[in-house]
């Protein structure tokens, strides 16, 4: 099977839908409030941050990344007054696999299902943690034996090694966390990108600032769009994002990498099209 694009795009276009299930369906929420949560964000900064312990909040952000300034804070460590990271995290791949589970329905106990978790797993537990703290977390947890609770745990690593290196990316490129979602935002067609839902409650004054920087570095025009070096700059960090992520699927050989994109597919799409639903 040839691939037209980049391995790493292609498997992201494949891969992220699995861990996504934790932002668009009802089960990972419900699973959070059985613990006490009352609101998504406390379970959503236990859930995600919990493989990394009870650190603190500015390693948490520092490893996010993408949060305005405070807004971890808000969260943590107050989080851990109301349960464990290892109860967390249990919750939060509990409530992700329900989900699946649901949306996928027949397709769950299906062979290609089983295959697609056991190469999943073994291409994300194959690359180097160096530099790569989201991942290493996960890494340092043991890894499922029933199937889908394996293929979720396998997309949720790939996802966080992928994004320890669009980071790493970022950094590169001196673009800050905000900065990301502003870039993002008029990447997807958003204008202004202030109303972007992940910085639009953010400070005015903040997000006044951050476009100021990107106006006075060239990648903003006048009226808070892609000049041609902000387009360059956005292309350039997503190819090194992509060539970052590469190192999974290395673990594989060719006709196992085929195999898994034919397992996949029909999942992705099966997830893919719940999410467009609602």
């Amino acid at each position: 099977m040839s691939h037209a694009v980049p391995v790493a795009r292609r498997m992201h276009d494949l891969v992220e839908p699995i861990p996504m299930v934790n932002f668009t369906a009802d089960e990972p929420n419900e699973a959070m409030a059985e613990l006490g949560f009352r609101n998504y964000w406390d379970g959503y900064f236990a859930g995600r941050s919990a493989p990394l312990g009870r650190a603190p909040a500015e390693v948490v952000h520092a490893a996010f990344y993408n949060f305005g300034a405070g807004e971890v804070a808000r969260h943590l460590p107050k989080v851990w007054a109301t349960t464990t990271p290892e109860a967390a995290h249990a919750a939060r791949q509990r409530g992700c696999v329900a989900a699946l589970r649901r949306i996928l329905g027949d397709l769950v106990e299906t062979p290609g299902l089983t295959r697609a978790a056991d190469l999943l797993a073994q291409a994300a537990v194959s690359a180097p943690t160096d530099g790569r703290v989201m991942y290493a977390g996960l890494r340092a947890l043991p890894v499922p034996d029933e199937p889908l609770s394996r293929l979720w745990h396998a997309a949720n690593m790939l996802r966080e090694h992928r994004g320890d290196g669009h980071i790493a990316a970022l950094v590169g490129e001196r673009i800050g966390g905000i900065a990301a979602h502003v870039l993002s935002a008029l990447d997807l067609g958003i204008h202004p990108a202030e109303s972007f839902g992940r910085i639009h409650h953010l400070p005015a004054d903040e997000l006044a600032a951050v476009m100021a920087d990107l106006r006075e570095r060239g990648l903003l025009d006048a009226d808070g769009r892609f000049t041609p070096a902000g387009r360059a700059t956005k292309d350039r960090i997503e190819a090194l994002t992509d060539a970052l992520a590469e190192a999974p699927y290395e673990g594989l050989a060719t006709g196992e990498l085929d195999e898994l994109v034919a397992a996949l597919e029909p999942i992705a799409a099966r997830l893919t099209e719940a999410a467009a639903r609602g």
